[in-house]
């Protein structure tokens, strides 16, 4: 079952004078529970697709379709709703609320979803326990490790039980050994709990992880394979 279809999108975004191609029709397919990393240079248009997936920019042309969801027949307030149930974002720069705690800041996306203060609690320190930061709920930001505060990230990315995570850099800011720990942590979540996670990334360690691999090159889908 295809949790994401891609077809023929097109992105382009103007640099003063200069039309810059970001994606040059790009079709493609991401099933339930993959585990798949888009990878290539810098400007290939990695984090242009998984931001038009996540519903953060708009299309140029052609349409995706997540969860069932029509893209091109959505309202802005029907994709906002979109992102709060059914999509999970980790960031490069984690994007922690730096005066709340790690488990207020798992539990916002369920504040804002209407969940009830005692099932928020319970849920956010379940899943703080699942990422291994079990006895570090009250700890804020500045008192995490980064590996730590990504470990937070994406806790608050999977707590509500999303359709898919996207994962933007997760690794760029840490070092092999706490990257290596949070890709083993995240593809425990995959297997388990059978989270979708769709990566961006031209780190190695996240591509040799991956089961399946896109590359892009030029704003063009250069090779797609499954490990």
């Amino acid at each position: 079952m295809n949790i994401v279809e891609c077809i023929d999108i097109k992105k382009t975004y103007q640099q003063g004078q200069i039309k810059v191609h970001a994606l040059r029709s790009i079709s493609l397919n991401i099933e339930k529970g993959e585990f798949a990393a888009v990878a290539g240079p810098s400007g290939s248009g990695k984090t242009t697709l998984l931001n038009l997936v996540g519903g953060l920019d708009a299309l140029d042309s052609g349409s995706i379709v997540v969860d069932g969801n029509d893209y091109n027949q959505m309202s802005q307030s029907q994709l906002a709703n979109l992102r709060l149930h059914k999509i999970g974002f980790v960031f490069q720069a984690y994007n922690l609320i730096p005066v709340l705690s790690a488990a207020e800041n798992v539990e916002f996306v369920m504040l804002l979803q209407g969940v009830t203060a005692r099932e928020r609690q319970q849920r956010a320190k379940a899943i703080l326990d699942d990422v291994g930061l079990e006895g570090k709920y009250d700890r804020r930001p500045a008192e995490l490790s980064g590996g730590q505060q990504q470990r937070v990230a994406v806790a608050r990315a999977i707590v509500s039980n999303p359709s898919i995570v996207l994962a933007d850099e997760p690794t760029a800011n840490l070092d092999s050994k706490t990257g290596n720990g949070l890709l083993e942590m995240m593809k425990k979540m995959n297997e388990e709990k059978k989270v979708t996670f769709i990566f961006s990334t031209h780190d190695k360690m996240v591509m040799d992880y991956a089961r399946r691999l896109i590359l892009l090159r030029d704003g063009r889908l250069a090779d797609d394979r499954v490990k």
